[in-house]
């Protein structure tokens, strides 16, 4: 692929911007109207709270089934995001900043005293556009947090179906996009329900490239999958339980709690976030189909390693502060912080 090639292919097109016109306003619309469970967020400093309508699962299946109806009418291709995912990226870049000037803009002019829309200025112009300025900005009613983390979920899941309909078509269809295609079918209801998104760039580049692996890396790519699902999963089971009831048994025993606050048995007895270790295994099963002979399909992980990094270095100076002698009596018990006997 030539820089020539790319950059034109970086061009978004009326087409592209079509899908964005339609994906964009359905989303809104469905999330407004179809049923599905209302659920509280937290108290916000004002006491107010935000209710967020939980219906993206039956959102996302009418919008699969209207999409397989258009396809059958041949009113839409399924290949449409396969073929067009430069342009779709580019697109969507483009709206994105757009919607970030607006939000900013919009945001300065504010004159609510809610805590959800009262404007945070710092003065530092970094800052304020990273962090944004409103707590929790709305359009027409709608909460644009909740309705950009589902919509990404979505279009998550449309990209891989979209990529699967294009190796299918062209006949190119691998062992390492089936494991590709498996994880993300495996691992989606997990985040849809809890929460962000992943990037369908594994799948786009085994579209080009084919990647065959012996059985060998297969299973032990299966394997990384598991245990990262397992760690994940149960580490976040297991800080939920012990909030709920402090005297629940873990991994069958009674837990081990510093200073009667902080859970140090099962996952937590091993690393003090242990839940980025399953979210990091996780990222690099959906990357290992590839191969190791580009390192474009893990762009994901290394971009997830940063940031929970990161993440990691502030957790810990929060907990310094809020917990102060406990916290360093549950450092001393538990010494690493993500990699057990690494870090």
């Amino acid at each position: 692929m030539d820089l020539g090639f790319l950059l034109h292919a970086l061009i978004p097109s009326w087409n592209s911007v079509a899908v964005l016109v339609i994906f964009f306003p359905y989303s809104a619309v469905a999330g407004s109207i179809l049923p599905g469970k209302l659920v509280p967020g937290v108290n916000l400093q004002d006491g107010s709270r935000l209710h967020y309508r939980c219906n993206g699962l039956l959102a996302l299946l009418l919008l699969v089934r209207l999409l397989g109806v258009g396809s059958r009418m041949n009113f839409v291709s399924p290949t449409v995001i396969s073929d067009r995912g430069l342009e779709l990226l580019s697109a969507t870049f483009i709206f994105s900043i757009f919607v970030m000037l607006v939000l900013n803009a919009s945001g300065r002019q504010s004159s609510s005293k809610g805590s959800s829309l009262k404007p945070h200025i710092t003065g530092n112009l970094i800052n304020d556009w990273w962090y944004g300025i409103q707590l929790n900005p709305q359009f027409m009613g709608i909460d644009l947090k909740f309705f950009f983390v589902r919509a990404g979920m979505m279009g998550w899941l449309l990209i891989n179906l979209s990529i699967l309909a294009k190796s299918v078509q062209d006949g190119s269809l691998s062992q390492s996009m089936t494991l590709y295609q498996l994880f993300s079918v495996l691992e989606f209801p997990d985040l849809l329900l809890i929460q962000l998104l992943k990037a369908g760039i594994p799948g786009w580049w085994l579209l080009n490239n084919k990647v065959e692996l012996t059985t060998g890396a297969a299973i032990a790519n299966c394997f990384v999958f598991l245990i990262g699902y397992l760690v994940f999963r149960g580490a976040n089971k297991q800080k939920h339980i012990f909030k709920k009831n402090p005297k629940a048994l873990i991994w069958g025993k009674p837990p081990k709690v510093i200073g009667g606050k902080l859970l140090a048995s099962g996952y937590w007895g091993i690393a003090r976030h242990s839940n980025y270790l399953g979210d990091l295994l996780l990222a690099l099963s959906f990357s290992l189909p590839c191969g190791i002979s580009s390192p474009i399909p893990y762009l994901y992980p290394i971009y997830l390693f940063v940031l929970l990094i990161w993440r990691e270095r502030r957790d810990e100076a929060r907990c310094t502060i809020k917990y102060k002698e406990i916290w360093a009596e549950y450092c001393r018990f538990v010494p690493w912080r993500i990699f057990p006997y690494l870090y």
